[in-house]
């Protein structure tokens, strides 16, 4: 293995080019940026052949993701299982049913894939104090990266954020800011204050490098599907940023010649108290507006505007996908549906991915022989406050 091939950073509006050996957020523009690697380069040693001999975890992709893997800040994430729905997918009328679970991730959830990649980076080129906004499973994942990785953290997080990510950052020894709002009021405050206290903002496509690890679920789903990837990927999005992850490893492994042009439909789900991508794509806007007074049950999902929204509504329409909202009690309908029928006890967000399904079957969106994945994001088990109270 030839080690990363990155060469730069560029910015995902105005295509400016960074130097990748910088930490550094956004480009002045505003634009997120993204990291570029040497794909002739990649190629020749990241080969369909080579990787049953690899390592189990994500780095298992080290040509393409940043830095020294002998540096990484690793827990073993990535590597998790695609589930086939057998029971869900005959009463679905749908025989390729799968769903991709980030549950068996470190730290819970699939948050822990862009921490890896985004602490190990930072800490590689000098932060030492590292803070984020998050809805919640993102402030564990980084409480927990931070302390692999020797490294202060801040964790900015609504008050009513469910309780086992506030403990999961406490645990971890990170300094906990509980915030009366969403997502969003936690990121103005940091905003406010990061400079005062030295930190560096690790938020949501604020930083080039958590973006990387969750490409890693697009190289994974080529994998797990013997060499070829599904016709349908339907998505929870609150900030989108797994989604924009496959949509840059699908081209990524299309330079290295591993597919073709074709794509997945990409299919973004939110919650109807909180569904401003959804909004835009019905109004045919390439940018969504905040959306007023999110209120969900799946609070990864009430993320009022996303930053990186503009790359979400892109990769949709280029893929011919969707986007849909389900309500909270078709939500828990579907927790319990997974739960009962596959085993599978899903966070909010990932049973939002069900609940869609009939929707697109109807809307003709998807066919029922089409091969199509769900994702679900996280575990139930953290949120038991949450969901004691809806599935009583």
């Amino acid at each position: 293995m030839a080690g990363s091939t990155l060469t730069h950073l560029e910015c995902s509006r105005c295509r400016r080019s960074h130097p990748a050996e910088r930490l550094q957020n956004l480009c002045g523009c505003g634009g997120p940026l993204l990291a570029r690697y040497d794909l002739v380069l990649a190629a020749k040693t990241l080969t369909r052949e080579s990787l049953p001999g690899r390592r189990r975890d994500l780095w298992r992709y080290e040509e393409v993701l940043p830095g020294k893997v002998s540096d990484a800040v690793a827990l073993g994430e990535g590597g998790t299982p695609l589930l086939r729905l057998p029971r869900l997918g005959e009463k679905q009328g749908c025989p390729n049913l799968y769903l991709k679970d980030e549950a068996f991730n470190p730290t819970g959830s699939f948050k822990a894939r862009g921490l890896a990649t985004g602490v190990s980076m930072a800490r590689a080129l000098g932060a030492r104090k590292l803070a984020l906004p998050t809805a919640g499973n993102a402030g564990g994942a980084l409480a927990a990266y931070a302390a692999r990785a020797g490294l202060e953290a801040t964790v900015l997080m609504p008050r009513d954020a469910p309780r086992a990510n506030r403990l999961e950052c406490e645990a971890h020894g990170a300094r906990l800011i509980l915030v009366d709002g969403l997502i969003s009021d936690c990121g103005r405050l940091l905003a406010e204050r990061k400079d005062r206290e030295g930190w560096f903002d690790m938020s949501t496509l604020k930083e080039p490098y958590r973006v990387e690890g969750k490409k890693t679920l697009g190289y994974e789903l080529y994998e797990q599907l013997g060499g070829r990837l599904p016709g349908a990927i339907l998505y929870p999005t609150g900030g989108g940023v797994g989604l924009i992850g496959m949509w840059k490893a699908f081209d990524e492994m299309e330079a290295m010649n591993w597919i073709g042009p074709a794509r997945p439909k990409m299919i973004v789900v939110q919650a109807s108290g909180c569904a401003p991508i959804v909004r835009a794509f019905e109004e045919g806007k390439s940018e969504s507006e905040p959306w007023k007074q999110a209120e969900t049950i799946a609070v990864g999902l009430r993320v009022p505007k996303a930053l990186g929204d503009f790359l979400v509504l892109d990769a949709v329409r280029r893929s011919r996908g969707a986007a849909v909202a389900v309500s909270d009690e078709e939500i828990l309908d579907a927790v319990r549906a997974l739960a009962r029928a596959e085993g599978v006890f899903p966070c909010p967000e990932g049973a939002a991915t069900l609940a869609a399904l009939p929707k697109l079957f109807a809307q003709n969106v998807l066919s029922r022989d089409d091969t199509i994945v769900l994702f679900n994001t996280g575990s139930g088990l953290k949120y038991l406050d949450v969901l004691e109270k809806a599935l009583a």
